[in-house]
């Protein structure tokens, strides 16, 4: 017999339409003069979500400002995104903006996604663990991530939380 959780992600979309914005103001002025950046993280959500069979249905980068971060998500809305990922802008540093823009744009928080994210990664890196802030949330019946910038945080996140328990909470919103 399967249980309850197994049943309601059953009752997920077979796809979801993943939104990845990064959140980077290096990378950003990197981009806009013309010059070589990389978005590791970016582009490791990008395989990530694909090779779970999903689809990535909007992408961008955008610099640590919270005008620039809330037309993200509204543009993100607009493309029809059921899980919508923010990686960035989430340290302790004054220009990091992203929890800051996002969390007063959540209807209902999911802090069990925080405390888990926290508890996996401190088993990796111990105390700097810290300084880890991320969050996640519902708004206009999509979930929200906000994810630190490191390859290692989204790895953890998304193999190990996100994947797993998206379809999950879409049944739940879709209920």
């Amino acid at each position: 017999m399967s249980s309850v959780p197994e049943k309601h992600k059953r009752k997920g979309p077979p796809k979801v339409k993943f939104a990845i914005i990064t959140v980077s103001s290096s990378r950003y002025k990197a981009k806009k003069f013309g010059q070589t950046y990389k978005d590791v993280s970016g582009d490791l959500l990008v395989n990530l979500v694909r090779d779970s069979g999903n689809d990535v249905v909007f992408r961008k980068l955008i610099p640590d400002d919270e005008d620039q971060i809330f037309n993200a998500l509204s543009e993100a809305d607009s493309k029809g995104a059921d899980a919508i990922i923010f990686s960035g802008g989430t340290g302790v540093s004054p220009h990091d903006v992203t929890i800051e823009a996002i969390e007063p744009q959540l209807t209902k928080k999911l802090p069990g996604f925080g405390e888990l994210f926290r508890r996996i990664s401190y088993e990796e890196i111990g105390s700097p663990v810290l300084l880890t802030r991320s969050l996640a949330g519902i708004r206009h019946g999509r979930i929200i991530f906000v994810l630190p910038g490191s390859p290692n945080a989204v790895k953890i996140a998304m193999e190990r939380l996100i994947l797993p328990e998206v379809k999950h909470v879409l049944a739940h919103l879709r209920e």
